[in-house]
């Protein structure tokens, strides 16, 4: 019987879709941000499309480049702003507004038994709403905008288990980068990866938004939280469209099956250069650290800027140290609770909502042999600048490590 992902290609494709079938699927919504569109869009124009399929299921945030950082981003981004206009496109998010990523959560668009794929890689993202989020490159997002469909093939599932509870100082971030390191990078290459057990069920949506987000870096075509009354709380008065809840059946049949236990997890690192070189922190302790970044979209949300801020409050961070809200909203969540005065108090530097020095474009790209510890999802190397070393960690680990200006085990500030 069916996975949550059979079931949801399913009713996309509107067939008994069953893991390795081939399927066109009906796309629910579809998003490309400043950095994708413009491929996208260059090929739907080289299709001869003319219209796309509907102007009401196409998202497109401004996060990667913002404010443009080049002559060329902002004659790029410029086009995209009259093919928006032409096509006349309903949500579209102006630079500021925040990370894709977060922005389709916040508006409603990421919702329980949906299909929702974007133009980048991290669009697993949705699937902490019980969606089906996953990413492609730009000439299959043209195909979309053209017809609202596209092939795919079914992925087998892994079932994945945590059992307990996350010990005090250790959050979803080290969840996340434990099961990679127990998974590796291509442990669950093209599965779908359905995430159950109390440690689960009891994180947050951030921290279910984080899970997700990461699923990418284990190989996995989608990660999946079946929704709950968390979701559906979270959801309320800000859902797009109608949605049903989608679940798997009690005789699913997943490819594997594994399971952990949350009393097992400390504070967890990535080393460079890849992100299932992972190691508790105590592994990696005094290692110096020229940079410390909170946000993206791992980790950018209003409980990561709140937990960096207990640790920070009435100090001064020792390295320089920026922070970056996932979206606007959260912006003025951090005026309005005072996390913003205190974060900019001890020697934070905020930066506009949005994707920041993450992808290595601007706004804190790192020097040649220079270490930044980071809350986002990939410390590849060269990623956040040529030479550089970055270590992957909660927003504990972040702020306790800028306020030493080396690496420590957060729990010691807590």
């Amino acid at each position: 019987m069916g996975t949550i992902s059979e079931k949801i290609f399913s009713r996309a494709s509107g067939t008994n879709a069953a893991a390795n079938d081939f399927v066109s699927a009906n796309v629910d919504y579809a998003m490309a941000h400043d950095g994708t569109s413009v491929l996208a869009v260059k090929s739907f124009r080289e299709m001869g499309a003319e219209k796309v399929w509907d102007s009401e299921r196409i998202v497109i945030p401004f996060d990667h480049l913002i404010p443009a950082s080049t002559d060329v981003a902002a004659g790029l981004q410029k086009d995209i702003r009259e093919w928006v206009r032409e096509q006349k496109i309903s949500h579209f998010y102006e630079g500021g507004e925040g990370i894709c990523h977060q922005v389709l959560p916040e508006q409603g668009f990421a919702l329980p038994g949906k299909l929702i794929v974007g133009a980048d890689s991290h669009s697993c993202t949705y699937g902490a709403f019980g969606a089906f989020g996953t990413g492609v490159g730009a000439t299959d997002m043209a195909e979309i905008f053209a017809t609202g469909k596209l092939w795919f093939k079914v992925p087998e599932t892994i079932k994945m288990t945590v059992d307990g509870a996350l010990n005090d100082g250790v959050y979803a971030k080290d969840l996340t980068l434990y099961l990679i390191g127990k998974t590796g990078i291509a442990g669950a290459t093209y599965k779908a990866v359905e995430f159950y057990g109390d440690a689960i069920a009891d994180l947050s949506i951030s921290g279910r938004m984080t899970l997700c987000n990461m699923a990418i870096e284990m190989g996995a075509k989608a990660g999946i939280v079946p929704p709950d009354e968390k979701t559906f709380e979270y959801l309320k008065n800000r859902s797009q469209a109608d949605f049903e809840p989608i679940y798997a059946d009690a005789d699913a049949s997943y490819c594997r099956e594994v399971s952990y236990h949350a009393d097992d997890i400390e504070p967890q690192i990535a080393c460079p250069h890849e992100v299932d070189n992972v190691v508790p922190v105590g592994k990696v302790a005094g290692t110096h650290i020229d940079q410390a970044f909170l946000g993206t979209c791992t980790n950018g949300r209003l409980e990561d800027l709140e937990i960096a801020a207990d640790i920070l409050k009435g100090k001064k961070v020792a390295v320089r140290t920026i922070a970056a809200p996932a979206s606007r909203t959260i912006l003025l969540e951090t005026v309005s609770n005072g996390v913003y005065e205190i974060l900019v108090k001890a020697g934070v530097s905020f930066i506009t909502p949005g994707c920041g020095p993450c992808l290595g474009a601007h706004q804190g790209i790192i020097a040649e042999g220079e270490n930044c510890i980071s809350t986002a999802n990939r410390n590849f190397k060269g990623r956040m600048g040529k030479g550089g070393f970055i270590y992957l960690a909660s927003p504990a680990s972040v702020a306790a490590a800028a306020l030493k200006g080396e690496i420590v085990d957060p729990r010691e500030y807590l």
